[in-house]
């Protein structure tokens, strides 16, 4: 697959700052057929399924199309519901998020139509919106299509079978007609082909049909997060699974520095492999985990082509990846060679719903897990400790070991068992000294904080000039906890209230009982829920 990069399309600087800050690192192929092709304004048909980046395909050139100065109506997509025409509208704010003056506004049915009309008249270039409702605004004539430039239907089929054939070809036909047509469906029913031949002008096909996904048989699972938990949720993870080699995909180059610098902070053998990295830097970090003194690998998806690892155990999608074949190639990583292998994937907020269409896609079940508490991650260890201890049982001779221990017991004061949970303790180092505050955390009761979290009470609050920043720097100088982790921040004049993690309350209670914030002690206790 040949790489084609967005600064050989021609695509402006500001749109290139802003497809950089999305994480893309290089078009995918409805993109770079696409893009050129629309950018010299030819009409174009386009076959391609969801998750080949056909957004972004028809999204580049119509907003190099739109001139940001003239206010009035000037590019209209269609797409067959309200969920997609907000999903498109969403994506092409962010391509714009560095051209001032460019105003993108959905429309679609269910939303208050006096709403829509005002925002129209406010000024508006580009209308993402459905055929039913953008009909409706036609008849009341709230739109108008004088400077329209360029039409994009999105899922034409869709659209079609839904019974919008008339909508479309009535919103086509008032139209100006010196405008360009783009259709993108992922069938070419005859339906759709009349409609080409109707409306468009020597309409140039680009075809990019996926191929068959197929997903090695391989564990899946998804964990439902907070993007401020995301970093907790896969140390967790890590911990729990203590995979041999695992490789942890981000989306940007940004996201892969940040995250291998917080797991090396907290101890894990990390390195970082993306497309800023010189090849000589490169080959280092994939030797380093070739031969295991990397045992962590966070990579982007471009960096990691040509990883061929036999024994990477586990697989985390740290970011939902941006396109459905780049799931099956990073999964793909793992469960070679016969092995079993485990993907993991953190997905928050609407994330999940990009989530079922790979799972539709890449016909694949990936099971929805709760987030594994600290007592999970306990319980994990000491079984993988205890099937050890099972194997050297069976396979070694302990005869010698047993005369020893054997000898401690007859004279000190405590029993074989106690020396065995003592030996399970050391071999599993301190982690399990959690199991504790685990309890110690649930005697905090229902401060009236969200769930996972506890409410703190601080006796200071505006009237000491005290900021919510200086109780977060306060905080997360004093324990170390990373400053994301901490939440709400409610401020009164003689105190506030500081939601924490449920993990971290007991130790930031005991930090911040030595500690000052503006000069003066403080007072921290649990909220009481009133």
């Amino acid at each position: 697959m040949q790489i084609v990069k967005f600064e050989d399309l021609n695509v402006m600087e500001p749109i290139l700052k802003a497809i950089v800050e999305m994480g893309f690192e290089e078009a995918s192929p409805i993109q770079a057929n696409a893009i050129p092709v629309m950018l010299s304004g030819k009409d174009i048909v386009g076959q391609a399924q969801t998750g080949t980046g056909k957004t972004a395909a028809f999204g580049i050139p119509l907003l190099q199309s739109v001139d940001p100065k003239d206010k009035r109506l000037q590019a209209v997509v269609l797409c067959p519901t309200r969920e997609l025409a907000i999903q498109v509208a969403d994506e092409i704010r962010k391509l714009a998020t560095f051209l001032h003056g460019i105003k993108v506004l959905p429309i679609y049915g269910g939303q208050e139509i006096s709403k829509q009309i005002r925002s129209l008249k406010a000024g508006t270039q580009i209308m993402i919106g459905t055929p039913g409702r953008v009909m409706d605004h036609m008849r009341r004539k709230t739109i108008k299509f004088d400077n329209v430039k360029m039409v994009v239907l999105d899922e034409a089929d869709e659209m079609l079978n839904m019974g919008f054939r008339e909508d479309i070809e009535t919103i086509l036909q008032d139209a100006p007609e010196e405008r360009q047509t783009v259709l993108f469906s992922a069938t070419m029913p005859k339906p759709i082909m009349d409609i080409a031949k109707t409306y468009q002008k020597n309409a140039e096909i680009i075809k990019v049909v996926k191929k068959e996904l197929t997903v090695p048989k391989i564990e899946q699972f998804y964990y439902e997060v907070k993007p401020k938990n995301k970093e907790e949720v896969l140390c967790r993870l890590l911990d729990m699974y203590d995979p041999k080699l695992s490789l942890i995909f981000c989306n940007t180059k940004r996201q892969v520095d940040e995250l291998v610098s917080e797991l090396q902070g907290r101890g894990y053998f990390a390195e970082g492999l993306h497309g800023d990295l010189k090849q000589q830097q490169r080959d280092r970090v994939m030797n380093s985990f070739r031969n295991g003194k990397t045992e962590i690998l966070v990579a982007t998806d471009v960096a990691a082509r040509g990883i061929d690892v036999d024994d990477v155990e586990a697989v985390f999608n740290y970011d939902v990846p941006q396109d459905d074949e780049y799931y099956v190639h990073r999964i793909g990583r793992t469960g070679r060679a016969g092995r079993n292998g485990r993907a993991f994937t953190l997905v928050v907020g609407k994330e999940v719903y990009k989530l079922k269409d790979i799972q539709r896609y890449c016909k694949t079940k990936i099971m929805v897990q709760p987030i594994p508490s600290i007592n999970d991650v306990t319980a994990v260890k000491a079984e993988k400790v205890l099937d050890k201890v099972a194997t050297t049982i069976a396979n070694e001779d302990l005869s010698k070991m047993i005369d020893l221990i054997e000898a401690r017991v007859n004279t000190e004061d405590y029993n074989s068992l106690d020396v065995a949970a003592a030996f399970l303790k050391l071999a599993m180092g301190d982690d399990d000294n959690h199991a504790d505050e685990i309890k110690s955390y649930e005697d905090f009761g229902d401060t009236g904080a969200e769930a996972g979290m506890v409410r703190l009470f601080i006796n200071i609050g505006k009237k000491q000039n005290a900021r919510p920043g200086d109780i977060l720097g306060a905080i997360a100088g004093e324990t170390g906890m990373p400053g994301k982790l901490i939440g709400s921040i409610d401020m009164y004049d003689k105190y506030t209230f500081v939601e924490v993690p449920r993990e971290y309350a007991s130790e930031v209670i005991q930090v911040m009982k030595e500690a000052k914030i503006k000069g003066k002690s403080i007072n921290i206790e649990p909220a009481n829920r009133k």
